[in-house]
C-alpha cells in the first residue's frame, strides 16, 4: 500500500501511532513499526532529554525500521526542556518528528538541517496551511471525534478532512474517530493518504496499560467519552467516569472556572498510576476517543495492521463495484 506518506516515512502501511502520554513508550511504537506501521514515542513522558535518549536507544533496539517521536508543546509556568528534547531526537539519530499544541516554528530549523521529516497535528484548516507554510511535510488533521485535544471548533473528520485537503499541497494523515480499515478507505476517499491512531493502539496487547483499561475501551460505545476543560478554551475528550462528573461539576458552577479548582481531580500523576498502571478506570481523567464504539477485542499491533489493510481493500473493491454496475 504505497502513497505520499509511506513515501515520506519509509512504512509498508500509512498508518501511523499518534503520540500519547504514558502510552507512546518504545515498547509500543516498536511494536507497531515492527507491524509496518510508524510507531512514535511521546517525548514529554521523560522529564529529561537524558532520559528520551534513553528511550530512544531502547526502541532501536526493537525495531530496525521507522520510528517518530512525539513532541507536544503546551503553555506551562515551568516549561519542559523542549530544546533538549530536540537535541536529543537530532543526537538520537531519529528521521520522524509528530509535533503538536504550539506552532512548531522555533524548531524548524534544527529539524530540517538534520534531515528530520515533521508531521504537524491540527485541528483546523488555518492550522494546517500555516503548518506547510512553515515547512512541515505532513499534517495529521484531528477532528472533533478524537481522544484528547480536538480543538475549539468542533469540526468532524467527514468535514474537515476534505476541506483541508482542498487546501493542501502537502500529503494529511486523517487523525480521531479511526479504527478499522473502512474508515481508513473513506478518508482515503476524502483526501487523506495515511491515517493516525491513538485510543485503538490503547486496546493492543503491546500497549503498556493495564488490562481494565483496555477491556474498558472493548465494553464502552461511542457515547462513552465526555468534553471537559471547555469553560477554559482548552478542550479535552476523556473517558466518562465518576472524575470526569467532578470536573464538569465545578466547571457548571456560575462564574469562571478556576483551574486551581480542578487541577487535583486531572493531574497527570494521578491518571498515570491509578488509571494506567492500577487499573482502576474512576482514579483519574485518561484521554479515549470515540471509537471506543469499534472497538471490540484487543489484539497485536501485527494483527490489527494486517486487518486494517484488509478491510481497506475490501471496501475499496466493494464500492468500486458499486460504482461502476451503477
Amino acid at each position: 500500500m504505497k502513497t505520499r506518506i509511506t513515501e515520506l516515512l519509509g512504512t509498508e502501511y500509512p498508518i501511523v501511532q499518534g503520540g500519547m502520554m504514558w502510552v507512546g513508550t518504545a515498547d509500543l511504537a516498536a511494536a507497531v513499526s515492527n507491524a509496518g506501521g510508524l510507531g512514535v514515542i511521546t517525548a514529554l513522558n521523560h522529564p529529561t532529554a537524558e532520559e528520551l535518549g534513553k528511550e530512544i536507544k531502547r526502541c532501536r533496539q526493537m525495531t530496525t525500521k521507522p520510528f517518530g517521536v512525539n513532541i507536544t508543546v503546551l503553555p506551562a509556568i515551568t516549561p519542559p526542556p523542549y530544546e533538549e528534547y530536540v537535541r536529543t531526537i537530532i543526537a538520537g539519530g531519529v528521521k520522524i518528528v509528530e509535533t503538536a499544541g504550539r506552532n512548531p516554528q522555533p524548531f524548524m530549523s534544527a529539524f530540517k538541517k538534520a534531515g528530520i521529516k515533521v508531521i504537524h497535528k491540527c485541528t483546523s484548516v488555518r492550522h494546517a496551511l500555516k503548518a506547510e507554510s512553515i515547512g512541515c511535510d505532513a499534517v495529521s488533521v484531528d477532528g472533533f471525534e478524537c481522544a484528547g485535544h480536538p480543538g475549539e471548533d468542533d469540526i468532524p473528520n467527514l468535514v474537515l478532512v476534505p476541506a483541508v485537503a482542498a487546501q493542501l499541497s502537502i500529503p494529511l494523515l486523517a487523525s480521531g474517530g479511526i479504527g478499522n480499515g473502512y474508515q481508513m478507505a473513506a478518508a482515503f476517499a476524502l483526501g487523506a493518504e495515511g491515517i493516525n491512531m491513538g485510543t485503538r493502539f490503547v486496546a493492543t496487547q503491546e500497549a503498556p496499560v493495564h488490562e481494565n483499561v483496555k477491556q474498558a475501551l472493548v465494553d464502552a460505545d461511542e457515547r462513552q467519552t465526555t468534553l471537559i476543560f471547555r469553560t477554559l478554551n482548552n478542550t479535552a475528550r476523556v473517558f466518562n467516569n465518576k472524575i470526569a462528573g467532578e470536573v464538569l461539576g465545578i466547571e457548571a458552577q456560575p462564574g469562571e472556572t478556576d483551574f486551581t479548582d480542578i487541577q487535583p481531580l486531572v493531574a497527570g500523576k494521578r491518571g498515570r498510576k491509578e488509571v494506567l498502571e492500577e487499573g482502576d478506570i474512576n482514579g483519574g481523567v485518561w484521554a479515549a476517543g470515540m471509537v471506543m464504539g469499534l472497538i471490540d477485542d484487543i489484539p497485536t499491533c501485527e494483527v490489527l495492521l494486517k486487518r486494517i489493510v484488509t478491510e481497506a481493500r475490501e471496501a475499496v473493491e466493494k464500492n468500486m463495484s458499486f460504482l461502476l454496475d451503477s
